[in-house]
């Protein structure tokens, strides 16, 4: 339908009694509100919408990256988007892989695996015992012939640095839990930041909850 057909005035709505109102007036085009935009996951589409007062608003059509903020080692990349897995709002969005504010999707993992490597010379990816992790971890020195210092420097940020195991779990799969920030439909980004902490353990729950029923 046109945009002036959807309404936000209330003057069709019934009285605090019931009884029904008189429509004393038309529609007004600063009463107009417009069909949602149900944002889905694909090859950008962004349209530019003039509103009100000359403002702009850039409605995301389809959308398959965004920047996503890890909070803990205060990173944010640019990754792609794979699947809607979780939305509070209806099933309906996570069977049509509908992009909205705080949808919890799962992200690729490789942008966060690069750059955890080049700060602190470990590959997540690869689950080994504590002992043979650390050899593992001299020998691919070796092989990148990093300088003595480079390699001390490394070392020192790992000892200092504690990993939610539940994140760390997550980069086995090669991808990451994270949260939708911006909306889609009004900004055309979909940006957002990674799961971790109480958050993370409260939308797995929600997920094996899912599975079973």
């Amino acid at each position: 339908p046109p945009a002036r057909e959807i309404p936000r005035a209330p003057r069709h709505k019934h009285r605090a009694t019931g009884g029904r109102r008189n429509i004393h007036q038309k529609k007004r085009k600063f009463e107009m509100g417009r069909p949602a935009v149900l944002c889905k996951i694909g090859a950008k589409r962004v349209r530019a919408v003039r509103c009100r007062g000359g403002n702009m608003k850039y409605r995301g059509l389809r959308i398959d990256a965004g920047n996503f903020a890890w909070g803990s080692e205060k990173c944010t990349k640019k990754v792609r988007i794979l699947d809607v897995v979780y939305n509070s709002t209806s099933n309906e969005f996570v069977r049509t892989k509908t992009l909205t504010k705080n949808s919890i999707v799962q992200i690729d993992a490789q942008p966060y695996l690069q750059w955890y490597m080049k700060k602190y010379g470990v590959d997540l990816r690869k689950k080994a015992k504590k002992g043979a992790k650390v050899a593992a971890d001299a020998k691919e020195e070796v092989e990148e012939k990093k300088s003595r210092h480079v390699i001390f420097k490394l070392k020192a940020r790992e000892a200092k640095q504690k990993m939610d195991p539940a994140v760390e779990e997550q980069f086995q799969s090669g991808r990451l839990l994270a949260s939708i920030a911006s909306r889609p439909g009004q900004s055309g980004r979909c940006d957002g930041y990674v799961l971790e902490g109480e958050e993370l353990t409260f939308y797995k729950k929600k997920l094996e909850k899912k599975k079973k029923a």
